[in-house]
């Protein structure tokens, strides 16, 4: 059954086409990996079909009959005065209505003017009954439980549940959002970037809710692990145009690349055809006019209709452009960051506890744990920007560090993309344009403030100042987050090449697969090391248990 069908639909914002006469269809128990570059079009797809965007005439989008659809956007809003848990809790209306209703309809059973009155009494307990059943539905008294459950689940702990959503980072509002989403169960789910600040097990919760999820789930990521955990079809928005494959990312990937060299073969067949009907129709053009033949005339006009009825075969790109990351590094002491006996405290929360920590040149090590295990907080011990309690953190002294920050608070919301550039750089206005250029930036692009730039652009931004810090020493906290999976693939092959030290928070495992020899598993205030990616860590404590 379809639940909701594009035909033939545009959209243009501003002066810019975004994509045009599109015709997709969502099926009512589909997973679908919606993919595609930064820019493409994928969040404005979501917004046309709640009706946030409104297509141009002459297409539209339908939904059917008695389907709800649950969007959860890249930054949510709501209201800052409210809890996380009680923003949590209001997501679901429905819950509240019934809750209400059946209170005062119990109310009413306690008037004289209903008990005393049997036609009253007995409508009032046939209403009863219908609302008691609809409430247990919704999840009785124990719904309250289960949002908290929810949200402990997605990693936002019980602490964090009771703040104010007005000072909860953008990440934790993301995991409101989906709390209400996964609360409600709409026929439909949109999820943009849902897992962007989900920590490695509110991951897993959120794969397996996709899995058993009984509706329809359309889900923008770059997790190309996740998409292969979760997705019956991947849809790539590219060019405009929608491409839809029956399988996960993996087939998709390995499908497409052998679509490409087909239809490239198949273009220069074709080319090589048409070059061989195009001398024809000049050899009979050259003989009709030499001897003023009316037949080679004929023949000349008949080809050239053949060949102009011809489908052809658009030329494929093979190789889209991409940023230019070149991470050079340099040699610098063997031993990059030491921690001896370290402690960290605030209050009496212990977040590090006598922790012993040595990384060598040229290591790559990811860091991984649940969200407020101290990740962030080894990164500040390790920048000086905090001091531990107890012990020494001592960095070589050879050692230049560059750091990415994972909300980009490095970069300056009030420079130019050209400013931040040419204060980075130490270049001239025309280096820092071409410089800009490597990392997909338009010349126009360059004169934005940094706070109007989107999270794909900031993340571009990010790398290249660390590309122009000449760092031997880097500490990436998600710097995947905001990437396309193009970029991301970038960055792999950049840090393969680097010539230096890589410490990296990351919950991206595909990420962690192709790039870490080494994981340290932070929890309790313990630092673990673990040889190998994510999945060889994966495994080892899955044979521990």
């Amino acid at each position: 059954m379809i639940s909701i069908s594009l035909s033939h639909v545009s959209l243009v914002l501003g002066a810019r086409t975004i994509f045009s006469d599109l015709t997709w269809e969502i099926q009512h128990d589909q997973k679908i990996g919606l993919i595609g570059p930064n820019g493409a079009g994928k969040s404005s797809l979501f917004k046309l079909i709640t009706g946030e965007f409104t297509p141009e005439p002459g297409g539209g989008v339908i939904r059917a009959r008695g389907v709800t659809v649950g969007y959860l956007a890249q930054e949510p809003s709501m209201d800052p005065a409210q809890s996380a848990f009680e923003a949590a809790l209001a997501g679901n209306p429905r819950y509240h209505q019934v809750h209400q209703e059946l209170q005062s309809v119990e109310a009413s059973l306690a008037d004289p003017a209903v008990y005393g009155n049997e036609i009253h009494l007995n409508r009032a307990l046939e209403q009863q009954q219908v609302l008691l059943a609809d409430y247990l539905a919704l999840g009785g008294d124990q719904y309250p439980q289960r949002v908290r459950e929810v949200l402990a689940g997605l990693g936002l702990p019980e602490a964090e549940q009771t703040k104010p959503t007005r000072v909860l980072s953008g990440g934790q509002k993301k995991l409101v959002g989906l709390a209400q989403l996964l609360l409600t169960r709409p026929d439909v789910l949109l999820l943009d970037e849902p897992d962007n600040h989900l920590d490695l097990a509110g991951k897993e919760f959120l794969e397996r809710f996709i899995q058993e999820y009984s509706g329809a789930v359309v889900i923008i990521s770059h997790d190309r692990y996740l998409l292969d955990a979760v997705v019956t079809h991947i849809t790539e928005i590219e060019d405009g145009q929608l491409t839809t494959f029956e399988g996960d990312y993996s087939s998709f990937i390995m499908d497409k690349q052998q679509r490409l060299a087909r239809q490239n073969e198949l273009y220069h067949v074709q080319q090589r055809q048409v070059a061989r009907i195009e001398a024809a129709i000049k050899r009979y053009a050259i003989w009709a006019k030499t001897y003023d033949s009316e037949k080679f005339a004929k023949r000349a006009k008949a080809i050239q209709n053949r060949l102009d009825k011809m489908d052809r075969i658009d030329r494929p790109t093979l190789e889209r452009r991409r940023m230019e990351l070149r991470l050079r590094g340099w040699r610098g002491s063997q031993k990059v960051l030491e921690f001896k006996k370290v402690s960290k405290a605030f209050d009496d929360r212990v977040v590090l506890n006598n922790i012993n920590l040595v990384l060598h040149h040229g290591e790559r090590v990811g860091v991984i744990g649940r969200n407020g295990t101290g990740k962030s907080v080894l990164f500040r011990l390790a920048l000086e920007a905090l001091k531990p309690d107890s012990g020494d953190v001592i960095m070589g002294p050879s050692i230049l560090p560059a750091y990415y920050a994972q909300e980009h608070e490095t970069l300056d919301p009030a420079q130019t993309v050209l400013e931040a550039i040419r204060l980075g750089g130490i270049m001239g206005e025309s280096n820092a344009v071409a410089f800009a250029a490597k990392f997909l930036f338009s010349y126009r692009q360059t004169a934005q403030k940094v706070v109007e730039l989107s999270g794909g652009e900031r993340s571009r931004l990010q790398m290249a100042l660390i590309m122009l810090s000449h760092a031997n020493f880097l500490l990436l906290d998600e710097p995947t987050n905001n990437l396309d999976i193009a970029s991301a693939e970038v960055l792999e092959d950049a840090l393969a090449e680097f010539e230096g030290t890589a410490l990296i928070i990351s919950h991206d495992r595909y990420f962690l697969d192709q790039v870490v020899d080494r994981v340290l598993v932070l929890d309790g205030g313990s630092v673990v090391s673990h040889s190998g990616g994510y999945s060889d860590y994966l495994a080892g404590s899955r044979r521990s248990t």
